[in-house]
């Protein structure tokens, strides 16, 4: 238990699962976590809603019972900042209560809404593919313009529509901002291009939702504000605490990794993989997003790509398809993936000719296809439930140099991976990782990555330290590093090449196939 007086860092992540509450000291030493859980809701098939009441709930709790365990005086406490899921849509009225329950981010019911982007023109497609690759229905314009059409008194109700993170800002400060992170990288707002693209929301359906919108849109870590009495009484902390902006949680989670200079890669891994980094010039290209401008450091850009479905693969190969190890491993306590492992170890690079892409639940990119599906091939007699576990393992590993070639087809290079997540538990893995990318992979003292990013902003916004860069240098350690065979690389080029052309050869044949089983 801690006593000395600090000063400390407050970061609150709301997460999609529950709200966890961290306190860090400035050299990003971990003091203590907390976290609540609150519900989901889904009214019909492709909806998800969440009750924000809930979230505020669960931030008493969290933030009370950390304080508690860290035996720190709130006091101590001398800057708090904060993640929340982005493209979750609170509609609010003036006294800033919900006016109806927020639309998560996984929610798709603007799907009518988001094809209606395949007919504009605007400057705002660069950020989707280049211009190439279709909207996905989660991003805000989409579910604003869904709102605007199916309840409409809701909509004409609304002082403001705001993204999550924003909702947050409201709640522990009083103040209106739009977090330059969810404006760039899901609102479509580039600096470069006059801010807004009007004409973009115009023919989405939703053009007046700006009157909605706050004027102020602050970059992270910029102070927006100080905890205000009322807030302080809930959390049970004290009035005036410095509040810094905080942007969506996976970028908060980039933060805490230190990737915050062109050159490095964040991997943050989980049942998906999201891959995000930074470039010191705006980037355009097929088969990946962005680069959003100041979307995480002012003046820097910053590009995305993503897969859907990794972890959650060799979860679902785990509890389908191993009840034998499943069963070793609650006998003996050991963990069922280690032992999954350890049975996968000598299969060789190519898993003797079997290759399995991840899209179980469709692709993010570099194909941003809903109706992509995942693909085993190569299937012989000779191959066991081993070599299946370690071709999906090499899949997904694929599907990472896939992502990474397709920025690099841009002139984005990547020269160091930082990985945070589950994946991380396997040494083995991320040496995978390394070898079919060719990119050293960085592993840091903190795994739990996003709520030592909110931390971070914390830092600055109460102007502990000077910006970002200086916070990550100060706060972020890395731990180990693995460094790519080079042997190993130039052997998996030739399976990673058939990974790459395996999907265009069957994606006609697989929408087909959705299309019927949708039909029934």
């Amino acid at each position: 238990m801690t006593t000395t007086t600090g000063p400390y860092l407050m970061g609150i992540d709301f997460g999609t699962e529950s709200c966890r509450v961290a306190i860090f000291d400035l050299t990003g030493r971990p003091v203590t976590f907390a976290a609540t859980p609150y519900q989901t809701s889904h009214p019909r098939p492709g909806w998800a809603e969440q009750n924000p009441s809930d979230w505020w709930d669960a931030l008493q709790a969290s933030s009370r019972r950390a304080l508690a365990n860290s035996g720190l005086s709130a006091s101590a406490i001398a800057g708090i900042s904060f993640d929340a899921t982005t493209m979750t849509v609170v509609a609010m009225d003036a006294r800033g209560e919900a006016l109806r329950p927020a639309i998560m981010w996984m929610d798709v019911r603007a799907t009518e809404q988001a094809a209606r982007a395949q007919q504009s023109d605007s400057v705002a497609r660069l950020y989707n593919g280049g211009g190439t690759a279709p909207a996905t229905a989660e991003w805000y314009p989409f579910k604003a313009a869904w709102l605007r059409e199916n309840e409409p008194e809701t909509y004409r109700a609304a002082h403001r529509l705001v993204d999550a993170p924003d909702w947050v800002t409201h709640r522990l400060t009083g103040e209106w901002t739009v977090n330059i992170n969810s404006a760039a990288l899901r609102m479509y707002h580039n600096r470069e291009h006059g801010g807004w693209p009007v004409d973009f929301y115009e023919a989405i359906g939703c053009g007046d939702v700006f009157d909605k919108l706050p004027t102020d849109i602050a970059d992270l870590g910029t102070p927006v504000g100080r905890l205000t009495p009322a807030a302080a009484t809930d959390l049970g902390l004290v009035a005036g605490i410095p509040v810094a902006q905080g942007p969506a949680d996976a970028w908060a989670g980039q933060i805490g990794l230190g990737v915050v200079t062109p050159g490095k890669m964040a991997l943050i891994t989980g049942s998906s993989h999201v891959l995000t980094g930074q470039s010191d010039k705006a980037i355009h290209g097929q088969g990946f997003f962005g680069a959003y401008t100041d979307g995480v450091v002012k003046g820097q850009y910053t590009v995305e790509g993503g897969q859907v479905s990794t972890g959650s693969v060799l979860k679902w190969f785990k509890d389908n398809f191993a009840p034998d190890v499943v069963a070793q491993a609650e006998k003996s306590g050991l963990n069922a993936y280690d032992l999954l492992n350890e049975k996968s170890r000598n299969i060789p690079i190519g898993s003797d000719g079997l290759i399995v892409n991840e899209y179980f639940q469709g692709n993010r990119t570099p194909y941003t296809d809903s109706k992509a599906r995942g693909v085993i091939w190569g299937l012989s007699l000779h191959h066991t439930a081993a070599h299946v576990y370690h071709a999906i393992q090499e899949g997904v590993c694929f599907g990472t140099a896939h992502n990474l070639r397709a920025m690099r087809s841009q002139g984005f290079e990547v020269d160091e991976i930082v990985a945070c997540g589950g994946a991380t538990n396997s040494r083995e893995w991320m040496q995978m990782h390394a070898d079919v990318t060719g990119v050293p992979v960085t592993l840091t003292e903190v795994g739990d990555a996003v709520v030592l990013g909110s931390c971070m902003l914390a830092a600055v916004g109460a102007g502990l330290y000077a910006d970002i860069q200086d916070a990550a240098a100060n706060m972020v350690h890395e731990v180990d590093r693995i460094e790519p065979d080079a042997n190993r690389h130039d052997e998996y080029q030739f399976y990673l090449d058939k990974y790459c052309a395996s999907y265009p050869q069957l994606a006609d044949l697989t929408h087909e196939v959705v299309d019927h089983e949708a039909r029934k």
